[in-house]
This record gives C-alpha cells, structure tokens and sequence, in this order.
C-alpha cells in the first residue's frame, strides 16, 4: 500500500478531501520523523512502537574486491516493534 492507495481509501470512507487528508498524512509522517531524527521514541498504540538504536562500527568487505577491507563507521538506524495487535493480525495470515 502507497500513500496515495491510504489517501483515497480514506476519503472514500469520509467527507474530507484528498488533499485534506493528504496534508495530515504527511504532517504527521514529518512529526514522527522528527521525533526519531531527535532521537525519541514514538509509540502508536496498537500499531507498534519506532525507536533510534545504534549500529556499532564494523569492518566489512567490497564485494568487488574481497582483499580490501571497508571501514563502517557507527550510525543511527530506526527499529520497528510490532504492538500485540498488529502482530497477532500478521500471524492470522495464510501461507
């Protein structure tokens, strides 16, 4: 699902406009990436809870040349924890 498919989908089931609906999507997509850009965790109840986790420097390999090695400096990356929820509807699915 795009954002485009959950803007239509919502204004078919309300009174708002896509553009309405549009512009809350996004603002709050900017306010949760703010958050996590500020390093705070952002819990959504029921759908899961995002959070900024550090990735420890590590040495790796260039694929086309296995004999160097590359440097991997630490960074920031978001984890994503499923709520009970969502995870429970995702394990109802059929394989």
């Amino acid at each position: 699902m795009t954002k485009k498919n959950l803007v239509c989908r919502i204004a078919e089931e309300t009174t708002l406009t896509q553009q309405q609906i549009l512009a809350v999507i996004q603002k709050t997509l900017d306010y949760i990436a703010g958050a996590l850009a500020e390093g705070d965790t952002v819990e959504l109840r029921n759908f899961g809870v995002f959070k900024v986790k550090p990735r420890r420097a590590r040495v790796g390999r260039n694929p086309n040349n296995p004999a160097t090695d590359v440097a991997i400096p630490l960074r920031n990356i978001v984890k994503f924890k499923p709520g009970k929820e969502m995870r429970d509807s995702v394990t109802r699915l059929a394989l």
